[in-house]
């Protein structure tokens, strides 16, 4: 945040009908919906598109299961277009933390059994890479790359952790906590100079990036469609390349066990598979209605809108300057720095979500890196400009008094 005034807010896009866009969704309109990034929202056509498909399922399971391998495969190719990929390098998964597990699943230790991760890392992920380095015998290696540290200063701290005992790197595309970027690009080519495999977790990465695997070299990279995406929750892409792929199986062992990758993932027996035949729906939906790049362009205005308005309603409580200063940031993500006492660790974050929802009707995302709370927004079509202004104006305040009492205690 500057001293200077907030930019002009961006006007709100509508529908075509000149309708708000937050009616194409069902999101309840007595709560304000802050936090896109965490759980996303699933607009109404593509609701409505999995709810057919479940009536279809349920009118003749019979006939419903044994066609769906080709259905899904299907899906694959237009899910494929959407992030510019092959459809043969990409399987789709539950989320982004499964297609870790099921790299993790496949992976053998070659070298001294060392894991490389940094201390940006999604926890789920991480803890996976921490399960697989005990059962090599090895152990995980954690990068610190500080908050505001650019491109040529996060490619050399992980470098240079890098050695002759290093099996894996793990790397978050979008850092989840602290909405930057990662170099993962750069790492993945020096990597692979190494022989060294790259894991990138892009969870946040498919629609919030316009090509998240543009140049990449890395052999594996998971992202979920069910965020930024606003496909069905439970969908998501992994994709592979490479030699390596080839040792890739489904967490569920079905009758497509012997299927060359990616086919083999379109046999998961009675699971419920309409999210991903509805997920281009989702995709479609806002392609058609605004197409991606301006809305991309809108979140980006908007998040940087309400970082403004929120960091200067907290600056004009405390004194302090709520300015952070977020190396390689990302669009539609930005991060407020909280009052002193708030949001100190994970779980005092989580429980400071819970009670934003339940005490102030405001669905919010808080996080915690290197012992310093933030308000992190994550905006989409659906948000406006007033949304940010109803919680510098109704929010803040309250939350000043939640930082004042807990210095108290």
């Amino acid at each position: 945040m500057s001293d200077t005034e907030p930019a002009g807010a961006p006007a709100p896009l509508l529908l075509a009908d000149g309708r708000p866009a937050a009616e194409a969704w069902s999101l309840d309109p007595a709560q304000r919906h802050l936090n896109h990034g965490s759980f996303g929202a699933v607009p109404l056509v593509a609701q409505e598109r999995q709810q057919a498909l479940r009536a279809e399922m349920e009118r003749s399971p019979v006939v419903w299961f044994p066609t769906l391998p080709p259905r899904i495969a299907a899906a694959r190719v237009e899910l494929a277009a959407f992030l510019d990929v092959d459809p043969g390098d990409l399987a789709l998964v539950p989320n982004a933390s499964a297609g870790a597990s099921v790299v993790h699943q496949a992976l053998t230790r070659r070298r001294g059994g060392e894991i490389v991760v940094t201390d940006h890392g999604y926890g789920a992920v991480s803890m996976g890479a921490e399960r697989l380095a005990r059962r090599w015998g090895g152990r995980v290696r954690t990068v610190h790359v500080p908050l505001g540290a650019d491109e040529d200063t996060a490619y050399e701290a992980v470098v240079a952790s890098l050695s002759a005992d290093t099996d894996l790197v793990v790397l978050d595309q979008i850092t989840s906590a602290t909405a930057r970027r990662l170099p993962v690009e750069r790492i993945g080519a020096e990597a692979g100079r190494r022989d060294i495999p790259v894991l990138v977790d892009g969870a946040h990465a498919p629609g919030l990036l316009a090509s998240p695997l543009a140049g990449a070299t890395y052999d594996f990279w998971t992202g979920n469609l069910h965020k930024w995406g606003c496909a069905p929750r439970g969908t998501a892409a992994l994709v592979a390349r490479g030699p390596l792929r080839e040792a890739l199986h489904p967490l569920i062992d079905s009758w497509g066990a012997h299927e060359p990758y990616p086919d083999r993932f379109d046999h998961q027996g009675t699971l419920d598979a309409t999210a991903y035949l509805a997920a281009p729906t989702a995709l479609a939906f806002v392609a058609d209605t605004w197409g991606w790049p301006t809305a991309r362009g809108y979140m980006d205005r908007l998040a940087d809108y309400g970082a403004q308005v929120i960091g200067a309603a907290f600056a004009d409580l405390t004194g302090a300057d709520c300015a952070v200063d977020v190396g390689m940031p990302v669009p539609g993500m930005r991060l407020v720095r909280l009052p002193d006492g708030l949001g100190l660790t994970r779980l005092d974050a989580d429980a400071l979500r819970d009670r934003v929802a339940g005490e102030l009707d405001v669905e919010a995302a808080f996080t915690s890196f290197d012992g310093i709370g933030y308000l992190r927004l994550s905006a989409h079509v659906y948000n406006t400009a007033e949304d940010y202004e109803y919680f510098a104006e109704k929010c803040v305040p309250v939350l000043g008094e939640w930082a004042r009492a807990a210095g108290r205690d």
